[in-house]
């Protein structure tokens, strides 16, 4: 009986060895399958086909990696990357902005990896463009995101079309803008749209732009060192201006309901005399070229001005508009130093940021200003609106900081907010201001 017992128990250890044998021959067929969470706006021309050709030339390029892709778009992808954070299970690869409002990677630990060592090591610094390898231009202090490019987050879109229906030109200052209002109303447009249902767009989009230009190019270091604050008269100023404009009519209060998803297609339907929108919207009217059809056909192109807000009275200076860099790619800190897993990331990581990436991309409208610096414009196939936002950078004779790229994702909030009670006339600037300043000091 024992030996019976001992050959039954020589039978099972043999096929524990084999199956574990076999277990680590399947996984090592399996090669390595990379976690990516990828932003993305399937609304958007272009959008779908692009990325699964990336990700599937990617893969073909590399058979021993597999994308597993999760494809979400606005507020849906931050609270996903957000809960993947704070369960400490971030995917491998993520789209991130370089700016607070990813901040919870980096406020208690590093969540993502330094690219420095790897742009080194490849011979890399040379192809992109100084300010994207400048760690003092991220957030987080470190160039642990590579930007696909730099961006203007306040774009003014000008539809002469719908001007010269109700018998106007395009506004130079904000009075002519004003005297426009009853006359686009009565002809059934809107003034100004901002799709403003999500509240980092007037933030983002528009009071950047304001408030640059009424407390000035540096408010962000003054307000850092301390030396400045919300409830000096040029920032409370800058917040009285919001009121002003809906109180005037040029924005109307029902924007706040407009999803940012809609706005492009409103814009594109001659709604609007003017839309405001940062610079990438720019993907959002042009041809798809799987199906060939456009939001804004490239005949009608030439129809659409790209140019900043027009002149504030009272603004310390005008011709401005609100710069960061973009967003970019990003690698999980988890991922094992030197393993062929890390290798495989930041080989993505590398190429989606490339320069045939990048070029396909500005080609597409997805980035106006690429961060590479070896891509050939001359051989890309540009409509009439990628050269307008091409051009943008002629509009404006200064760059000024986009609020949730400076401040702390608290104050950032507590602002947001108190932009929506200006509109709606249920707080005055001073009010607004000094809540704001009440977060500021806590930091």
């Amino acid at each position: 009986m024992q030996k019976k017992l001992k050959i039954v128990g020589l039978i099972l250890t043999s096929l524990l060895i084999f199956s574990v044998l076999l277990s680590g021959c399947s996984r090592q067929e399996d090669g390595i399958t990379l976690r990516v969470l990828y932003y993305m706006d399937a609304s958007a021309p272009n959008s779908v086909q692009d990325a699964n050709m990336w990700f599937s030339t990617f893969e073909a390029n590399n058979p021993g990696v597999k994308i597993e892709r999760e494809n979400l778009f606005d507020e849906p992808y931050h609270d996903k990357l957000r809960a993947y954070s704070a369960a400490g299970d971030l995917p491998d690869v993520m789209f991130v902005w370089p700016t607070t409002r990813s901040e919870y990677l980096w406020n208690t630990t590093f969540q993502l990896k330094d690219l420095i060592p790897f742009i080194t090591r490849d011979g890399l610094r040379n192809v992109y463009s100084p300010a994207v390898l400048d760690p003092a231009n991220h957030a987080s202090g470190r160039v642990d995101i590579l930007p696909q490019g730099t961006t203007a987050t306040h774009a003014f879109f000008v539809n002469t079309e719908v001007l010269a229906a109700a018998g106007l030109q395009p506004a130079r200052t904000y009075a002519e803008l004003v005297a426009q209002v009853p006359v686009l109303r009565a002809a059934g447009y809107q003034t100004v749209l901002v799709p403003a249902q999500s509240n980092w767009v007037m933030q983002s989009c528009f009071f950047s732009m304001i408030l640059g230009r009424f407390a000035g190019a540096d408010w962000d270091k003054r307000i850092a060192a301390g030396t400045a604050r919300f409830t000096d008269t040029d920032f409370v100023a800058a917040f009285d201006f919001i009121r002003q404009i809906f109180a005037d009519g040029v924005i109307q209060r029902d924007n706040f309901g407009v999803d940012y998803g809609d706005g492009p297609g409103m814009f594109a339907r001659n709604e609007a005399a003017y839309y405001v929108d940062g610079d990438w919207r720019l993907g959002a009217f042009i041809t798809d070229e799987q199906t060939g059809q456009a939001l804004i056909a490239p005949a009608r192109q030439s129809n659409i001005l790209v140019t900043v807000f027009p002149d504030i009275p009272g603004a310390r200076f005008n011709a401005s508009t609100s710069v960061i860099l973009g967003t970019g790619y990003a690698m999980s800190a988890s991922l094992e130093a030197g393993s062929e897993k890390e290798a495989a990331a930041w080989e993505l990581v590398k190429y989606m940021v490339g320069r045939d990436v990048s070029a396909l991309r500005t080609q597409r409208g997805g980035t106006p200003t690429p961060s590479r610096t070896d891509i050939d414009f001359g051989a890309l196939n540009l409509e009439p609106l990628q050269i307008a936002v091409g051009n943008l950078g002629s509009q404006y004779t200064t760059g000024t900081a986009v609020i949730d790229g400076v401040l702390a994702g608290e104050v950032n909030g507590e602002l947001e907010v108190g932009l929506i009670e200006l509109a709606w006339g249920r707080r005055t600037a001073a009010q607004v201001a000094a809540d704001v300043q009440a977060v500021q000091n806590r930091f």
